[in-house]
């Protein structure tokens, strides 16, 4: 350990609406985490979509945070100030990067297939230049074309209601391994709750967006940038995001930037079985006395299987929690 860079984590909230259960237990790991490395931990909010954030909802997450005792190093940082940092990694990724002038559907109709997210993998129809009469609407980078036998591994991820053994067994191994080169599409890492994780872009992704129709930068460039920016070398953060992380990487390569250590924990789900958010009727995180905060933050220690005996206060809350996590995950 005395050989690592210092610790820093983050977490990255979208102000989409008030913060639940869910996000909390996302923001609850990566407090841990860090605390646990004796580690920063930052605070960014990710406004990059100006289109989906409420008014006052950034505000919100913030006083929530404090009212629980999660204090933040640094400043928070927004993201709908630091476009200009998004434009000049778009600009360094030069030749990666053309214009597009699909629109959904189109792409949509291509079906070339689906990727992990659900969402519509590009035929690359731009690749070579906008057809007669088309018009840019979005930015996309370029991925290497699959020049391997796809070799798929077993679908490792972190299942989405069971936390797994996440022990680290030394600093060197754990860090995450990118394996893309040139001469192939496979891009490989190592979470430390999932194990490795392989994702071929061309035929799992495709060419993805950096910057949208609507002229709002896309998550996937801001995210890489901002945390690049910022010095973070460890995220822990729900397993949704795990089929982000592969694109991810690949620009992390691009810009030559370097790749932190992922975490990837379970989401919380509904009665329905589907991921808490503002769409699915999550309820928000609006505790109006200690005695309610301290169930929220036992709520969310239960989920990540943390043995922890009931608190007197917030204080002895976190005093008994870090190092349940440090001796179950570390």
């Amino acid at each position: 350990m005395q050989n690592r860079t210092p610790y820093i984590g983050r977490f990255a909230p979208s102000p989409s609406g008030p913060l639940h259960q869910g996000s909390l237990v996302a923001a609850m790991a990566s407090y841990l985490d860090a605390k646990a490395h004796h580690g920063q931990w930052l605070v960014r909010i990710e406004d990059v979509d100006e289109g989906r954030s409420v008014p006052g909802a950034g505000e919100a997450m913030l006083a929530l945070l404090r009212t629980l005792r999660m204090d933040w190093d640094g400043d928070v940082v927004w993201q709908s100030r630091r476009k200009l940092l998004y434009q000049e990694a778009a600009d360094k990724l030069g030749a990666h990067v053309y214009p597009c002038g699909c629109n959904r559907r189109e792409i949509a109709d291509s079906r070339v297939g689906t990727a992990p997210d659900g969402s519509a993998i590009y035929p690359g129809t731009c690749r070579h230049g906008l057809a007669p009469g088309k018009t840019m609407r979005s930015l996309r980078v370029r991925v290497p074309d699959m020049r391997v036998p796809d070799m798929r591994v077993p679908d490792m991820r972190v299942p989405d209601m069971r936390v797994p053994d996440m022990r680290v067994p030394d600093a060197a191994g754990c860090t995450a391994s990118p394996a893309t080169t040139a001469n192939t599409d496979l891009i490989t890492f190592t979470d430390r709750a999932a194990g490795r994780v392989a994702q071929h872009l061309a035929t799992e992704s495709g060419d993805f967006v950096l910057k949208r129709a609507d002229g709002f930068w896309a998550y996937q460039l801001a995210v890489v940038v901002d945390d690049a920016q910022q010095g973070v070398t460890d995220i822990v953060r729900g397993a949704d995001l795990i089929d982000s992380t592969p694109r991810q990487i690949y620009l992390q390569q691009l810009l030559g930037v370097p790749t932190p250590r992922y975490l990837h924990v379970p989401v919380v789900r509904n009665a329905d079985g589907e991921k808490l958010s503002k769409q699915t009727g999550a309820l928000a995180v609006a505790p109006d006395s200690e005695a309610q905060a301290l169930g929220a933050l036992q709520a969310a220690a239960a989920f990540l299987q943390l043995p922890l005996a009931p608190p007197a206060s917030i204080s002895a809350f976190w005093q008994a929690a870090i190092p349940a996590w440090a001796k179950r995950f570390i």
